[in-house]
């Protein structure tokens, strides 16, 4: 009698083959392992580069990057409803088992989605903003400027974030992300003004929460008319100059530069 650990195991599994059959021997334990099997040689599987698996963190964010791009072009030409799972992925040029892989639903990536798009605006507008100015109204101006579409960048950000903001009116979840309930913007705003006012730039008896809180949001209104073509840029720009020459008297300079935070 053989010893059970001379005979061979199925090619698929590693499970014990079958014993008593005549002819050759059984290669497989089931027909669904020689069907497996069978598809194998058909369709090997691909390699991974050697790149990918060197850096498997870097290659899943690049992956996910380039879905959620695919939801920013979507949501800035059609619109989030027609954002499906399915049209994602043919938008991002990439299988549907990808995106589901990636993201475990469709909420879930619209939700990344959004986060990503305020970290790439965040830094685009560090990167705009002139280092090195110290005068609260210069500095001002060059933040609202943010609000508005002044480039194709800008321009499909402000797009994409109207079609957030209808979506975030009946989605709690989406809203957090979509309201920052620390409302940074406006805060940065009061700083800017409160030190016009403390460099005795800025006209007396100003609120600076309400000064901002009004500033953000005629910003945020008029830079969406720009986009609908209710107002031109010139228009748009030369309302905001009114309303910081309103507030600041004259220009002024500080000796300290504002740590700034732009989101």
């Amino acid at each position: 009698m053989r010893d059970e650990k001379s005979v061979p195991g199925c090619r698929m599994c590693g499970a014990a083959l079958p014993a008593g059959r005549r002819g050759r021997p059984a290669l497989y334990c089931s027909r669904s392992c020689q069907a497996r099997a069978y598809r194998r040689r058909k369709n090997p599987p691909v390699p991974v580069p050697a790149e990918a698996r060197a850096r498997p963190s870097d290659t899943r964010a690049r992956r996910r990057r380039l879905i959620a791009e695919a939801v920013w072009r979507i949501a800035a030409e059609r619109g989030l409803d027609a954002a499906s799972m399915r049209g994602i992925a043919a938008e991002a040029g990439v299988s549907l088992r990808v995106v589901q892989y990636h993201f475990d639903s469709k909420h879930q990536l619209l939700v990344s989605a959004l986060r990503l798009l305020h970290e790439d605006n965040e830094r685009g507008a560090r990167s705009r903003i002139p280092a090195g100015i110290s005068d609260p109204r210069a500095l001002l101006r060059a933040v609202l400027d943010e609000f508005l579409p002044l480039d194709a960048q800008r321009t499909d950000a402000l797009r994409v974030f109207a079609a957030y903001y209808a979506r975030s009116l009946t989605d709690p979840e989406l809203a957090a992300v979509f309201l920052h309930d620390e409302q940074p913007l406006e805060k940065l705003v009061a700083e800017l003004i409160a030190a016009g006012a403390a460099a005795g730039t800025t006209a007396v008896g100003l609120d600076p929460r309400h000064e901002a809180d009004l500033l953000v949001s005629g910003a945020t209104g008029l830079g969406m008319d720009v986009v609908h073509g209710r107002r031109s840029l010139a228009e748009v720009r030369g309302v905001l100059d009114y309303h910081v020459g309103r507030l600041f008297r004259q220009t002024g300079a500080l000796d300290s530069v504002i740590n700034h935070r732009v989101v």
